[in-house]
C-alpha cells in the first residue's frame, strides 16, 4: 500500500482553495489600482505575500506528510492490521476528530458483523462434524446388511456405501480445513504405519477395483499429523481407483462407461492396475511418491487439478466425481508444510509426490 503523497498529489488536492486565493488577491490588486495606490507599492506587497503562501503549503505538505508516515509505520508494526483504527493518534482538529469519530463507528459495525459472521459459520461447521459422526453409524450398519445379500448386490451395495463414506469424510474435513489449527498435531509418526492404515481403510474398494498395492522403503519416520496425512493419502488411493484403465468387461458394466470407452483407454488383458507407493529421503526432504498406470491426466488439464470444483474430462467421463478431493489435499497439505506436486502422462498414469520436512526444517505452524 503506498501512502508516500507527492506534492504534485497535496497541489491537486488544494488547487481549488489556491485558485480562489490568486482571485483574491487579483481582485484586492485592482482594487488599490483604482484607488490610486502606486503599482510598485502592489508589486512589492505581492512579492512579500506569494513566498509566505509558498511557505505556508510547504510547511502543512511536510505535515501531512510526516503524518502519513506515521500512520503507515503503525498499520506496518501490527500483525492484526484491523486494529489499526485503535492504535492511531488522536485527532488534532474538530474535523478529523468527527471523521475519526464516524471511523470509528464503521469500525465497530464491521467487528459485529465480522463477529456474527464467524459465530455462524463455527456453528455450521460443529453442526457438519456433528453430522457426519452420525451417519457414519447408519453407513457402517448398511455395510454390515450388504453382506447377508446375494454377492453381486452385495458387493454393488458394498462400493456405492464406500463412495458415500468417501463424500462424507471429504465435507468433514472440508469443515475443518478453514480453522486447522484445532484440529491437528504435528508429532513423529512411521511413514509405515500411516500406509498401512490408509491402504487397510480403502481395502474394499481397491480390492473391487481390482488394484494391486506395490510398496518399498516405507520404514521412515515422518512429522505430520497422521489423521490428516491419512485422508490426503486416501485421497490419492480413490482417485487411482476411480481414474485406472478400463478391462472390457468393466466397460460393459454400464451404458455410461460404454461411452466413455470411445474416449478413456482400457487395460489390454494381461495388464494388471497397480498402485506403487515408495519413499526416499535426504537431509532436507522425505518424498513419499504415489504413482499409478491409470489413464492419466491430458496435459492441458494438469495445471488446474487443485482448484476447487475442477473435475476434468475423466470426472465427466467416469461420473461422481466433487472435484474436492485433490483441493483438500493440496489445502491440507499446505497446513502441514507438505510439497505437494503431481505428474502425469496421458493414457500412461500419474504420479504424486509429498515431501514431508525432516525434524530439523520443520517451521512454525
Amino acid at each position: 500500500m503506498d501512502t508516500n503523497m507527492t506534492f504534485h498529489e497535496f497541489i491537486s488536492d488544494h488547487l481549488g482553495k489556491i485558485i480562489l486565493q490568486i482571485l483574491i488577491m487579483t481582485s484586492v490588486s485592482a482594487i488599490l489600482l483604482t484607488t490610486g495606490t502606486q503599482s510598485g507599492v502592489i508589486v512589492l506587497l505581492l512579492v512579500i505575500l506569494l513566498p509566505i503562501g509558498i511557505t505556508v503549503y510547504v510547511i502543512d505538505f511536510i505535515r501531512c506528510r510526516s503524518h502519513l508516515k506515521e500512520l503507515e509505520n503503525i498499520m506496518s508494526g501490527l500483525d492484526q492490521k484491523y486494529l489499526f483504527i485503535e492504535c492511531i493518534p488522536q485527532p488534532r482538529t474538530a474535523y478529523e476528530r468527527r471523521l475519526f469519530s464516524l471511523m470509528r463507528a464503521s469500525y465497530k459495525s464491521m467487528l459485529g458483523a465480522v463477529s456474527d459472521a464467524r459465530s455462524a459459520g463455527r456453528e455450521y461447521r460443529e453442526y457438519i462434524e456433528s453430522w457426519v459422526h452420525e451417519i457414519k453409524s447408519p453407513i457402517t450398519a448398511a455395510k454390515l446388511i450388504s453382506h447377508s445379500l446375494e454377492a453381486e448386490a452385495g458387493r454393488r451395495l458394498t462400493q456405492e456405501l464406500i463412495q458415500i463414506e468417501a463424500h462424507v469424510e471429504r465435507a468433514l474435513f472440508y469443515a475443518r480445513v478453514e480453522n486447522p489449527e484445532q484440529d491437528f498435531i504435528i508429532r513423529e509418526v512411521s511413514l509405515e504405519e500411516i500406509v498401512s492404515k490408509t491402504i487397510e481403510t480403502y481395502r474394499t474398494l481397491l480390492m473391487q477395483s481390482n488394484m494391486r498395492i506395490e510398496t518399498k522403503n516405507l520404514n521412515h519416520q515422518i512429522y505430520t499429523d497422521s489423521k490428516w496425512a491419512c485422508f490426503i493419502l486416501g485421497q490419492l488411493l480413490q482417485n487411482a481407483a476411480r481414474y485406472k484403465k478400463l478391462s472390457s468387461a468393466e466397460l460393459q458394466d454400464s451404458s455410461r462407461e460404454l461411452e466413455a470407452c470411445q474416449k478413456i483407454p482400457h487395460a489390454p488383458k494381461n495388464d494388471a492396475c497397480v498402485i506403487n507407493i515408495s519413499a526416499m529421503s535426504d537431509t532436507r526432504f522425505l518424498v513419499l511418491t504415489v504413482s499409478d498406470n491409470g489413464i492419466g491426466i491430458p496435459p492441458h488439464e494438469l495445471p488446474r487439478v487443485f482448484d476447487r470444483g475442477f473435475t476434468g474430462s475423466n470426472g465427466r467421463a467416469r461420473g461422481g466425481s466433487t472435484g474436492m478431493g485433490l483441493y483438500l489435499c493440496r489445502k491440507l497439505s499446505d497446513v502441514l508444510n507438505i510439497d505437494l506436486q503431481i505428474t502425469s502422462v496421458w493414457q500412461e498414469g500419474t504420479q504424486v509426490t509429498l515431501s514431508f520436512p525432516v525434524k530439523a526444517n520443520l517451521t512454525k505452524m
